[in-house]
């Protein structure tokens, strides 16, 4: 008996998947409950188990975009795979087969040339058309004469090798040395939607950017003091990201719009801190959240991120871990970016972009002096924040960060 193993459901809004990879082989023996396969959908990457034991029997392919519902592979009653029968050898007989049956007496070889003869492929016929070559110079090496790509592109070079170059014409450009090889691949669903939800941004909200400068010095200080007995007794590092969480959960209760969002004619907001933290995947940019973010210490946030990041290394992230958020943090200064404008994780309002610490000459009590200084980016929805708002939000974590005392004491 064989049982069809089909594409489950996996989320209200996820109609298709992609097949990214098979962990089982056509012909493998597998057990119940055992992972066969990985599926892709546009917002996580699901396991696909057998419902049964038996022989697994493959029909979908890597690549494939299924529908949900579709039929992935069947398994097969047994605990291996049905050998083919053997073919039965039909008796021999002297009379010729049809394929070989002997040339009617008188009959003349039939001539190489055909109606084939002479005549480019679709492919040869658009080159010589293009390099106005006549057909009836090119002699063809195809099947019966026919004028294949090759011959058309042989052609074209022995033309430009023949002509005489004229006096005084420009010279031909010399053709770039080096590879000039391509490769297409086909987007995942992640980066489709992505892609979609990027553009749907730009084109739906009144997105604007302020900027803002923070002294890194009072954090570095404080993590070089403590960062060791911090992961002694948390067993977790003390980073940059659970200052920025912790400072901006204290902002978005001072500025409720930063932490709300638009729904038709309405505005909604939250009195709750969801922050979705941006993280670079293997397969594309996700964004798990850390739910109520607000009444999380320090330590309890760090262990968040860690879980979420190697969750996404690993594409273990579910659904239910990236969906919600209302207020997104992005820390492009790991890769080296000194200012980036973000751009809004619909259908939130506002995103902070943290950049990388450079030394820089700043002035302090009218001395000059070096500090090490990050520029962070506001990007929010001018719809529903107003310019006092966002200035104000960033300057009030600004402040935070630049004196995490007030973190601690609420100030």
């Amino acid at each position: 008996m064989s049982l069809e193993i089909k594409v489950p459901p996996v989320g209200e809004s996820i109609t298709e998947v992609v097949l990214s990879r098979w962990i089982k082989n056509d012909g493998d023996v597998v057990e119940m409950d055992e992972v066969i396969a990985e599926l892709e959908s546009d917002k996580a990457t699901f396991e696909l188990t057998a419902e049964q034991a038996g022989t697994l029997k493959t029909i979908a392919a890597e690549g494939d975009t299924l529908a949900i519902g579709a039929v992935v592979c069947n398994i097969e009653d047994g605990g291996a795979a049905t050998s083919p029968k053997p073919e039965v050898e039909s008796p021999k007989s002297d009379a010729p087969a049809q394929d070989e049956a002997p040339k009617a007496q008188g009959t003349e070889p039939v001539s190489k040339d055909s109606y084939a003869t002479g005549t480019p492929s679709p492919a040869a016929g658009k080159i010589l058309a293009e390099k106005g070559i006549d057909s009836g110079a090119v002699k063809g090496t195809g099947v019966d004469g026919r004028i294949t790509k090759e011959d058309a592109v042989k052609a074209e070079a022995g033309k430009k090798a023949e002509a005489p170059k004229a006096a005084g014409a420009p010279v031909a450009a010399v053709a770039p040395a080096g590879s000039r090889g391509e490769r297409r691949e086909k987007m995942s669903p992640l980066r489709r939607t992505v892609a979609k939800r990027l553009v749907a941004v730009k084109n739906e909200t009144a997105m604007l950017t302020t900027f803002n400068e923070v002294n890194m010095k009072p954090i570095m200080d404080l993590r070089g003091k403590y960062k060791d007995q911090f992961k002694e007794k948390f067993g977790v590092g003390l980073g940059f990201m659970s200052f920025f969480t912790k400072a901006v959960t204290v902002a978005l209760k001072e500025f409720p719009a930063v932490n709300g969002r638009i729904e038709g004619e309405e505005l909604i907001y939250n009195d709750f801190a969801d922050i979705s933290i941006a993280v670079s995947a293997p397969k594309g940019l996700v964004v798990p959240v850390i739910r109520n973010a607000e009444s999380m210490s320090l330590a309890e946030i760090e262990k968040s991120v860690l879980t979420l990041a190697l969750k996404a290394r690993d594409s273990k992230l579910t659904i239910e871990e990236m969906t919600g958020g209302t207020f997104t943090i992005t820390n492009g200064g790991v890769f080296g970016s000194m200012m980036s404008t973000p751009i809004i994780n619909a259908p939130q309002s506002a995103i902070l972009g943290m950049h990388n610490i450079v030394e820089r000459p700043v002035a302090e009590k009218g001395e000059v002096v070096i500090r090490p200084m990050m520029y962070v980016a506001l990007s929010y929805d001018h719809r529903i924040i107003d310019g006092r708002e966002s200035v104000g939000f960033l300057v009030r974590v600004k402040q935070l960060l630049e004196d995490p005392a007030r973190l601690l004491l609420g100030v």
